[in-house]
């Protein structure tokens, strides 16, 4: 079973919308622009607690990565 939700939208916009109806199902890109939403809402709250995570990570001495490419580069 699903919800139902209701929005309020200009005149001019329901006009145009009555234009196309035969051609868009506004219900279905309505979900579909919601589900996304969510979605990037979702990714955009992800990689803000990484971000957080790795500002609380200690920092590595200077030199560190050239020392450890060395280190690779020595060992093959």
């Amino acid at each position: 079973m699903s919800n139902i939700i209701s929005i309020r939208i200009p005149p001019e916009i329901k006009r145009e919308m009555d234009k196309l109806k035969g051609e868009i199902n506004w219900s279905e890109e309505i979900r579909e622009f919601i589900k996304k939403k969510i979605e990037e809402y979702k990714k955009k709250n992800a990689l803000q607690e990484v971000v957080s995570f790795i500002q609380t990570l200690p920092t590595a001495p200077k030199g560190t990565a050239q020392k450890l490419l060395r280190e690779d580069r020595d060992s093959h």
